[in-house]
């Protein structure tokens, strides 16, 4: 029985809009076909499916797949460096005759050591160069096709690495070695600077920071998944197996990036076209944002502003002292509490599975709760100054202007207030600041341990104090204009990867030091007093003035051609 329709029967009744349609289901299959779905129609509602997830969930479950891919290999690598130092050890040395392994001797150890270090230095180098690549690929060809060559090319540095395995020996050195040059195309740094420009362009402002911080926790719990499954599909499959499954894990990363990451165009990025984007000169674009700022104020002043090179000092002073934790406390576990390998490989597992829980989990809710918190203080304040009169003021916008009388409307329709894209984000700043602090604590805490366990404890309370990079990421982005996003993310990676390279060499010879006069322990107190040091440039650094606006340098440049 059907009701008679009034004023109130929606007009479109009870259909659904066509976009709305959930994907065939077997029920729908024609009787011909056997009651079963063909293998395209399969692929197409499952593809359907994907492209219906919110594109956060899908950003970072990219990071997390290419982390994957990346990870199975960097177990099995050294122990392949391992294999072919033996085998060339023993071309110049009688064949080893007794009890226990052949490759368990100090000469061997060395040369893998020596090897490995060489293999890093290389990595960090091409890595360098990559980041910069990566950005101008960004701005040529658009993020996602950038991001597809950052995860394809590894596939064959992949491959060819599975040669050098093959060969065996110095011909597989030389090959691992010479395969790091493709990581200059395509590489472990390059990818994260991608995703992280496609997480800024596509979220929405206020969410940033928090999906920024995500997507660093897809990252670690792949490192931590691909740590232990790599090392694993290695001893029971043989050294080979881990290098063929990252190969074919590559190609499917570049096929969901192709199919699931959304299209933005590259004269679209950040909302603006820059002149030299599409040219070798914004090859070292990036550079540019290290410079002081420009902004103009209120008052019609133009004065520069030095926020941005104290957050880039900070953030290089706090990847310092917390890039080596990692590291750190792995060798002092293997001096102190004679830990072997698969103690470190579950020691580190548990540091990046707790760091993954707490970017992934934690840090969106403290980031959230925090901004709101910040609002409402302001809020308060901006009450408290509003009582008092009001400063005088140069206008300088025309809305500011008073129009004449006859040209008012009588009744002007009041629009709603606009959320702010950087309401709420000097929360970010501050959260930053406190988090190396509570790094340095917790990292000085660590020197204190005297059993076995407390390493355990240290590795799982030092990811708390982690969300500096993805809040520094979020501060940088809102720091700089919107035509500038890319370059800024570009630069501030540029530093965390220099800070990287330079905490090896510094702490490496404090530590070696340290230990040579039995009090290795004090490694923990120089890296917290360089968290702390790092906690205290971020107080100089400052965002605009309120009301004030930013130069474009872009701009400028043009001015300055003409």
């Amino acid at each position: 029985m059907t009701s008679t329709p009034s004023e109130r029967t929606p007009l479109l009744g009870a259909e659904q809009p066509a976009s709305s349609e959930s994907p065939p289901s077997f029920k729908d299959t024609p009787p011909g076909n056997g009651g079963t779905k063909s293998w395209s129609q399969r692929v197409a509602a499952s593809l359907h499916s994907l492209l219906l997830v919110h594109v956060e969930k899908r950003i970072l479950l990219a990071g997390f797949l290419i982390t994957l891919s990346f990870s199975f290999t960097q177990v099995p690598i050294f122990y392949a460096f391992h294999l072919m130092e033996c085998d060339v050890f023993y071309q110049t040395h009688p064949p080893f005759d007794g009890p226990g392994d052949r490759c368990s001797r100090n000469e061997i150890a060395a040369g893998t050591a020596t090897q490995f270090s060489i293999l890093g230095m290389s990595t960090t180098f091409c890595g360098t160069i990559n980041l910069f690549l990566a950005g101008w690929m960004t701005k040529r060809f658009g993020p996602r096709a950038a991001l597809m060559i950052q995860t394809l090319v590894p596939a064959i540095r992949v491959s060819t690495q599975i040669l050098g395995v093959l060969a065996g020996g110095q011909a597989g050195i030389v090959i691992f070695q010479c395969t790091q040059l493709i990581t200059i195309i395509g590489g472990p740094v390059g990818y994260i600077l991608v995703a992280n420009i496609i997480a800024g362009e596509v979220v929405e402002p206020l969410r940033r920071t928090a999906v920024f911080g995500m997507l660093q926790g897809c990252i670690m719990l792949g490192q931590g998944i691909g740590y232990l499954t790599g090392g694993m599909i290695g001893d029971e499959w043989g050294i080979r197996r881990p290098f063929e499954v990252a190969f074919y894990f590559f190609l499917i990363s570049t096929l969901y990036v192709r199919l699931a990451i959304p299209y933005i165009a590259a004269d679209a990025l950040s909302g603006a076209t820059k002149p030299s984007s599409k040219t070798v000169s914004g090859f070292l674009s990036p550079l540019r944002i290290l410079a002081p700022q420009r902004v103009l104020l209120r008052t019609g002043l133009t004065r520069k502003h030095y926020g941005v090179i104290f957050l880039c000092a900070g953030v290089f002073l706090g990847v310092l002292a917390t890039g080596y934790a990692p590291l750190l406390i792995q060798m002092y576990a293997t001096a102190k509490f004679e830990f072997q390998q698969g103690d470190n490989g579950w020691l580190m597992s548990g540091f990046a599975f707790m760091r993954a829980t707490f970017l992934i989990l934690i840090f969106p809710r403290i980031i959230n709760s925090g901004r709101k918190w910040y609002l409402a203080r302001e809020k308060r304040s901006v009450a408290v100054t509003n009582e008092s009169p009001p400063s005088p003021c140069l206008a300088t916008n025309p809305e500011e202007l008073e129009a004449p009388m006859a040209s008012l409307a009588e009744e002007e329709p009041i629009a709603a207030r606009e959320v702010k894209e950087d309401e709420g984000t000097a929360f970010d700043l501050f959260f930053l600041r406190i988090s190396l602090v509570v790094d340095g604590v917790l990292t000085m805490c660590a020197a204190f341990a005297t059993k076995s366990w407390h390493i355990y404890l240290a590795a799982c309370l030092l990811p708390f104090a982690s969300g500096t990079a993805p809040a520094a990421k979020g501060v940088m982005t809102e720091m700089c204009s919107p035509s500038n996003r890319a370059d800024a993310l570009n630069a501030l990676t540029l530093v965390e990867n220099i800070a990287r390279l330079a905490t090896q060499g510094l702490f490496g010879f404090v530590f070696a030091g340290l230990s040579e006069i039995g009090k290795s322990h004090l490694t923990f107190f120089v890296n917290a007093g360089i968290a702390f040091l790092a906690g205290s440039v971020l107080l100089l650094s400052q965002f605009p003035p309120e009301g004030s606006k930013l130069v474009d340098q872009d701009n400028e440049g043009e001015e300055d051609e003409r």
